[in-house]
């Protein structure tokens, strides 16, 4: 790592862009977005509603879309140009929704270059479209995609954490972007598979699995227990239903992204809210 230097006479700004549509972009963000010199786009840990066209059209600017790979390895040329002019780094949701933003901030900080922070929503928040109060959420899980030889459940110990302590948990559901197969990845070949998106319906299944194999959770989560789905939170399409793990686990949502809420006790007020999205509406 570069050591620290005051010369830098750039900005690198890192704004986050919500959750919906091109002009979910907060006006400060778009008044730094159009006098940048450099815009680029973080596009692998979430996505937006539209597509990067859009932005374009809108902001009146080129963004240059930057993958998982760009981000985490090759993101020197976004920080070296920052160094010297101003830079933006846009974020579908927030800008610290995910650890590899606060990284790219730390480098730059090493390098001596000002950064600046454009907050916006994100699925960390908005999830409170439910009727869940935010205060009454613990800690957030990952659940990661299966595979025939690699299922962790880990997770599920923070969930029964959560419950017991009466807090409500937030799952935020795995996307892959531009991954490679185990074969190609083996073989070098520079094949990716398609995107996908874990939906609701595939971490219920998930959670039904190891509700069946583990005795030690019974106690605290079943198939009766109440669980939220949400897809497209902030969206014209939002889709919120509740309803018992076995019977929310057939309902369908609809396209990405989607998000899970496994609820603790709840304040009558937020079981009013619920009700009003039950899955048997």
């Amino acid at each position: 790592m570069e050591e620290k230097t005051d010369k830098s006479t750039g900005v690198l700004y890192l704004i986050g862009l919500g959750l919906s549509t091109e002009q979910d972009i907060t006006v400060r963000g778009l008044q730094v977005v159009k006098r940048c010199k450099h815009v680029y786009l973080e596009g692998y840990t979430s996505i937006l509603g539209v597509e990067k066209s859009k932005l374009e059209e809108f902001y009146g600017r080129e963004v240059e879309l930057m993958d998982r790979e760009a981000v985490e390895s090759n993101s020197d040329e976004m920080l070296l140009a920052a160094r010297t002019a101003e830079v933006a780094f846009l974020v579908v949701g927030d800008v610290y929704g995910a650890t590899t933003h606060t990284d790219i901030a730390l480098r730059a900080k090493e390098m001596g270059i000002r950064v600046e922070v454009i907050h916006n929503a994100s699925i960390m928040n908005a999830c409170g479209a439910c009727g869940l109060q935010l205060y009454n959420f613990g800690q957030t899980v990952s659940l990661c995609f299966w595979t025939e030889s690699w299922q962790p459940d880990s997770y599920i110990d923070k969930i029964l954490l959560n419950k017991r302590n009466g807090m409500h948990t937030l799952c935020l559901l795995d996307i892959k972007v531009k991954e490679q197969s185990e074969e190609n990845l083996i073989r070098g070949r520079k094949i990716f598979e398609p995107p996908r998106f874990m939906t609701v319906n595939q971490a219920l299944e998930q959670l039904e699995q190891i509700v069946r194999r583990r005795e030690d959770v019974r106690d605290v989560l079943d198939l009766r227990s109440t669980c939220v789905g949400l897809a497209r939170v902030g969206q014209e399409t939002q889709c919120i239903a509740s309803g018992p793990l076995e019977e929310l686990k057939s309902f369908d949502f609809g396209p990405p992204l989607h998000s899970l809420i496994i609820p603790a006790e709840m304040h009558p007020l937020e079981i009013d809210m619920l009700r009003s999205f039950n899955v048997k509406q």
